[in-house]
């Protein structure tokens, strides 16, 4: 039976991750969870799981849950995360949101731990740094995003001599077929309306402006160590591939199921064996009937060319300034502070100003991060 630590677990992916759990109650066991803000549902899952450890956000209610459940140990702040990451298990889920997730993932790895991880901003802000320490440990990563989880399956029984370029799909996000015109003044809701995957808010928002696939081109770079320049992305409005992996003989193998993240998710935490997900089976004569891919459009949605353009410079922190800024943006768009359109345009201007820097490690890669959030901050105080 494997130990399972999850970090964000009131979040999509930790909620689903332990519906994905209950299904499997012989395979695996939980013995951390997480939350920032949803106490309740926190309290919730304890209730169910019964974790050897719980993590708050802060102190005060990690102090109030322990008086309801004594036998938890209950730890707060990101100490309490890089204290869970560590900890003696077999997977940690690392379901956090954006560069919260970095020295967590990091601890994890230099505790030999598994991380099935589902924070690509990990990979895009320290990719470097993550991939120097897995060369001295044990841990795997096993992407949960659904994209990088097809790819893994893709490649399975494959060697990388033998790849000619991986195929990242996009639904094209609630905005495909828009121009920059149509894009003025589109609202916040609007952007949350995601056609085909139920995501948190920031990944949401990310699909709508295309920054998340610019992320995953950063994520698999690293994952599958593979040049920037052989990952081509394809709007696939159906979702049903998802992702493609070409071979130098022009054969392409393709994984395709129903957009349900239970699959991703049990592959990750099962792997390398197939465990139930609970996802339907997918239906080749009514959802799969018909198949439609299209070249995404760079010139409107131009977050996808600033992520190529910022990986570009091996090893330098624009991919550190190219996160940090979308973290900062994407969360001033939803307090409703800036236009949707401002979000890639603030990018472009940052990345354009940026000075890189080299050999960062942990502490520099954050303190980028702070300087650029700062700014946008004040900013738009």
């Amino acid at each position: 039976m494997k130990k399972i630590a999850i970090l964000g677990s009131t979040g999509s992916i930790g909620v689903q991750a332990l519906e994905v759990i209950s299904a499997n109650s012989d395979k695996f066991k939980v013995c951390a969870l997480s939350c920032e803000k949803k106490t309740r549902l926190l309290s919730e899952q304890i209730e169910m799981f019964r974790p050897e450890v719980a993590v708050t956000a802060h102190e005060k209610d990690a102090a109030e849950l322990a008086a309801k459940f004594p036998g938890v140990e209950f730890l707060y702040g990101s100490g309490g995360l890089v204290e869970a990451a560590a900890m003696d298990c077999d997977i940690v889920l690392n379901a956090l949101m954006g560069i919260r997730g970095l020295v967590p993932t990091y601890e994890a790895v230099m505790a030999g731990n598994d991380i099935a991880f589902a924070n690509k901003e990990t990979l895009v802000s320290g990719g470097g740094v993550i991939m120097r320490a897995l060369q001295n440990s044990k841990a795997r990563l096993l992407p949960v995003d659904s994209e990088h989880s097809a790819i893994l399956q893709c490649l399975k029984g494959n060697t990388k001599a033998e790849v000619r370029r991986l195929l990242l799909t996009s639904s094209g996000g609630p905005f495909r077929g828009y121009n920059l015109k149509d894009l003025e003044g589109v609202t916040v809701e609007q952007a949350l309306e995601h056609p085909r995957w139920n995501m948190g808010r920031k990944i949401s928002v990310d699909s709508a402006t295309l920054m998340n696939k610019g992320l995953e081109i950063i994520e698999a770079k690293w994952l599958f160590d593979i040049s920037a320049d052989k990952i081509d992305v394809a709007v696939h409005p159906q979702s049903i591939v998802h992702s493609m992996v070409e071979y130098c003989d022009g054969a392409v193998i393709a994984q395709l199921g129903v957009p349900d993240m239970r699959m991703p998710i049990s592959y990750a935490l099962g792997y390398p064996d197939r465990v139930e997900s609970m996802s339907e089976s997918l239906d080749f004569f009514g959802q799969a009937k018909e198949l439609t891919f299209e070249k995404p459009d760079v010139n409107t949605f131009i977050c996808l060319k600033l992520a190529r353009d910022a990986i570009k410079h091996e090893g330098s922190s624009y991919p550190v300034a190219l996160n940090a800024a979308n973290e900062a943006l994407v969360q001033l768009f939803l307090d409703k502070k800036i236009e949707f359109l401002d979000i890639q345009r603030n990018i472009e201007r940052i990345l354009a100003k940026h000075h890189p820097e080299y050999g960062l490690d942990v502490e520099g890669i954050l303190e980028i991060d702070n300087r650029i959030r700062k700014g946008l901050e004040n900013a738009y105080s």
